[in-house]
């Protein structure tokens, strides 16, 4: 089983079976959990605005009904399954990835009122109530301490058990999510 210490990058980061994704699997999903603490900051800042800039309220709704369930399908479905195959019985990997699974179950929950409250404020062209700013501060606060775990554990972790063919399917799996009807570059 070859390990695969670095991925071949193609110069630019992105790869050309799939354009604007990044060659290394394992760098576009760090590249997308930066993504995602910029959109956690930007709407708390959002939510505490008395008028609401639409643009902006639209990108973060796009972000969070598009991007992210991308993102988590990349984890859940593919990510996370090939380190359970590479770590060890007893490695405590196994532990953590259940609480990550618990962690996403967690956040659909209140994502799904972050939406709600998005789409009412978009479609109303008022502000935020005192308990939709109340929501995405937890909203964003549970996410920023998911990808803390995420990118000190899960991806230093990936990067030294996943094999180059595991890299690839994980990369193909993430190609295939990413050209469907629904798919949105960010």
């Amino acid at each position: 089983m070859e390990r695969a210490a670095a991925y071949p990058d193609d110069g630019a980061g992105r790869g050309e079976a799939c354009p604007g994704l990044r060659a290394n699997p394992l760098d576009q999903i760090a590249d997308e959990h930066m993504e995602q603490r910029v959109m956690c900051c930007d709407l708390e800042t959002l939510v505490h605005c008395a008028h609401p800039p639409q643009a902006r309220a639209i990108a973060i709704l796009t972000h969070l009904t598009t991007v992210l369930p991308r993102h988590v399908a990349d984890e859940e479905e593919d990510l996370f399954p090939l380190l359970r195959r590479r770590a060890a019985p007893d490695d405590e990997i196994h532990e953590t990835l259940a609480q990550l699974l618990a962690d996403h179950d967690e956040s659909e929950t209140s994502l799904d009122r972050v939406v709600q409250a998005l789409r009412r404020v978009l479609s109303s062209n008022t502000a935020f109530t005192d308990d939709e700013v109340a929501d995405a501060v937890a909203f964003a606060t549970h996410e920023r301490r998911h990808l803390i775990v995420e990118n000190a554990i899960v991806l230093p972790l990936a990067r030294g058990l996943l094999t180059k063919d595991d890299l690839k399917t994980l990369r193909l799996r993430m190609a295939l999510r990413r050209s469907g009807p629904d798919s949105e570059e960010t």
